[in-house]
């Protein structure tokens, strides 16, 4: 009957979601196991309906807090886990969990050397529609492919290069099609348009190609295409999925707390590090290839 105390810290439109779930967990689920005991914000709120607001050092000294969610910006996941890991804290993060692939090795071997889980959350694998998508994929055989975002302009300063804050699609295509390597990768900016256009290739095992596109502008519908072709036929549109009962960041949390009840294998739980990191990996790879200056031709 173990407790684990929580807190959140940063109460965007998903640490709102994370304080709403915390205080109504599904009945009979792993997440009864956790008790909100307050949330951090650098802005002044009191009370979020009986969640309190607690400063930063009172989180990180309270005997009574087991575990940390974070919903803040990309930019400040890194140094935010690092200070709850330091603390002796269990933490769960939204994704991307760090900005360089550096960074997160250095903070999952830091979670395993204090003996704490490190949770990074993935809720469009958990999504009904990728659900479908990838009972519909599984054991076709792929001739080429491509995913296509498109989405409203972020700020690159707290969001990160587009490979880390698009890191839900590189997720996607490694889940669906096992391990890449990026063949190329270029990004074309219209400053004065706000407009940004990321196109980067890869290759799957067998030498099949992939495409990610992962375009934004001020306007631009939040909307995901895909063109994924096979040796029996294309996939152009995603497959009709039921809407689930559960919500995706309840499902996070109840997937959390399976972990701190010691309830995941760890077979699934090293098959989750080696996917987060090496998509970090990869989008730090895309990066590179991006910001090499232009080869100049004779």
């Amino acid at each position: 009957n173990k407790m684990f105390g929580t807190v959140v810290v940063g109460v965007g439109i998903a640490g709102l979601a994370r304080i709403r779930d915390l205080m109504n967990p599904m009945p009979s689920s792993p997440s009864e196991h956790l008790k909100l005991f307050g949330f951090v914000s650098r802005r002044s709120f009191g009370n979020i309906n009986e969640a309190k607001q607690i400063s930063l050092e009172d989180a990180l000294r309270s005997k009574e807090i087991h575990a940390a969610f974070i919903s803040t910006e990309n930019r400040s996941h890194e140094e935010t886990i690092r200070m709850f890991l330091e603390a002796g804290k269990h933490v769960l993060v939204e994704y991307p969990m760090a900005l360089s692939a550096k960074a997160a090795h250095e903070l999952w071997e830091m979670a395993e050397q204090k003996d704490k889980v490190l949770h990074v959350e993935h809720i469009e694998l958990l999504t009904e529609e990728y659900k479908q998508l990838k009972k519909e994929v599984a054991g076709k055989d792929l001739v080429k492919g491509t995913l296509h975002f498109t989405g409203s302009v972020l700020d690159e300063n707290k969001a990160g290069f587009p490979a880390f804050s698009g890191i839900a699609r590189l997720t996607w295509l490694i889940d669906l099609f096992g391990d890449l390597t990026v063949t190329s990768a270029t990004r074309e900016k219209q400053k004065d348009k706000n407009y940004s256009r990321m196109t980067v290739h890869f290759q799957t095992a067998n030498k099949k190609p992939l495409t990610w596109i992962e375009e934004r502008g001020p306007g631009m519908r939040r909307e995901k295409k895909i063109n994924f072709c096979f040796t029996s036929g294309c996939l152009e549109n995603f497959p009709q999925a039921p809407r689930s009962a559960v919500g995706l960041f309840m499902q996070d949390q109840n997937l959390f707390a399976k972990k701190l009840l010691g309830q995941v294998s760890k077979e699934e739980l090293a098959a989750e590090k080696w996917r987060i990191l090496r998509c970090l990996d990869l989008a730090e790879v895309i990066q590179q290839h991006c910001e090499q200056p232009e080869k100049i031709c004779s």
